[in-house]
């Protein structure tokens, strides 16, 4: 659970704790540049539906998740200095590398820097975590859920260790969401927007787009200055490839008899 303040910075090294407000002393507006953001989604193809017929249960976890994003995002606007809020809760790799705030591994997976970074997160995950939770149970889906966010954050670490940039967003999780999704149910149709026009596609094409995107992405950031550009791609990277590893072993035996023996 997320403190509503931000108190106890004091356990925060003073050059790490320098460095990171410095990185955030530039920011302005709704959509921070200074804040490595786990953007989940595109203006490429954006999904705004699929095919529940074969759901059996409420997605309690699904809703749950986000409903508290939503509800961390407004008591992150209404904190007297948000920028500190974000600063102290969100993961910052030089900071996790020393050892300290290995809290934030998880709860910067709930804070967002902007409305539409948290509308873009929550749209991928209420329209494809609901039949991945089905597939999994609630509890194990919850377990599922936070590993990759943890993952996610480290991910980024492994990218960019000494980066004084907090990161923060739920993409990390929700791109793990992704992977059990294109796993269990690749061929099911969803519903998305490309550009302006409304299409029907299969789950792996929407996904695979979605996964291309992050592979070219991440490679042409590799180069470049960890401190630059503001979308964390070793995070959606770590937390698809955990989604992965993690699917196959916490899938029900009966989705792993249904799939191709390939």
């Amino acid at each position: 659970m997320l403190a509503p303040s931000v108190a106890g910075q004091g356990d925060r090294p003073p050059a790490t704790r320098a460095a990171a407000e410095g990185a955030l002393a530039a920011l302005s507006g709704d959509e921070p540049s200074g804040i490595l953001q786990h953007v989940n989604w595109t203006a490429l193809v954006i999904p705004i539906g699929d095919d529940n017929t074969r759901r059996r249960t409420f997605p309690f976890v699904t809703y749950g998740l986000i409903a508290l994003n939503v509800t961390v995002f407004l008591v992150e606007l209404s904190q007297p200095d948000p920028q500190s809020y974000i600063l102290h809760w969100g993961a910052v790799p030089s900071r996790i590398t020393a050892g300290h705030g290995l809290e934030t591994l998880v709860t910067s997976a709930f804070l967002h820097a902007g409305w539409w970074h948290l509308i873009g997160n929550m749209l991928f995950l209420f329209v494809f975590g609901d039949n991945v939770e089905d597939a999994f149970g609630h509890l194990r889906f919850l377990v599922f859920y936070l590993a990759c966010a943890v993952a996610a954050s480290l991910g980024q670490i492994y990218l960019a260790p000494s980066s004084n940039l907090p990161g923060v967003g739920a993409s990390g999780a929700i791109s793990g969401v992704l992977a059990a999704y294109v796993i269990m149910f690749g061929t099911n149709p969803v519903r998305v927007v490309i550009g302006i026009f409304p299409a029907v596609v299969p789950a792996f094409v929407m996904i695979g787009i979605w996964i291309l995107l992050q592979l070219l992405n991440g490679y042409a950031s590799v180069g470049q200055n960890a401190q630059t550009g503001g979308i964390a791609y070793g995070a959606h990277l770590g937390g698809f490839v955990t989604g992965l590893v993690l699917t196959f072993f916490m899938r029900p035996a009966r989705r792993r008899r249904a799939l191709p023996p390939y």
